[in-house]
């Protein structure tokens, strides 16, 4: 399972930012993808997720309202559409694929920087 993550730049708090996950058509239909994001000096969160089969999607509180998830399967990519971002939404954004509730594969980073 290989997960490519794309997207990541420097924006202005408010600005738009959509980061792309590119993985496997067998990867899109059987696994759920995560979206997690590390900033400097803190451990890894959790920011959203889309299940593998049953449609469910789910964000964190701190994103809830501003970020999308959602896939494009001609294109076999899990996209995280960020709006309204703030300076706490700086961090090194990863994507995952989980199989049977495990995060066992993940993607290399992309990095996003919201300053003013």
């Amino acid at each position: 399972v290989q997960l490519q993550a794309s997207g990541g730049g420097l924006v202005q708090p408010g600005d738009s930012l959509r980061l792309s996950c590119a993985v496997s058509r067998r990867t899109l239909d059987y696994y759920a993808i995560g979206w997690f994001r590390q900033a400097p000096g803190k451990e890894r969160e959790w920011v959203s997720y889309r299940g593998s089969r049953d449609g469910t999607r789910d964000y964190a509180d701190s994103v809830m309202g501003r970020f999308t998830i959602y896939e494009d399967v001609d294109e076999n990519t899990v996209y995280l559409q960020m709006n309204s971002l703030k300076l706490e939404d700086t961090a090194v954004y990863y994507c995952a694929a989980s199989e049977s509730g495990i995060w066992g594969y993940w993607g290399q980073g992309t990095q996003v920087t919201v300053s003013s």
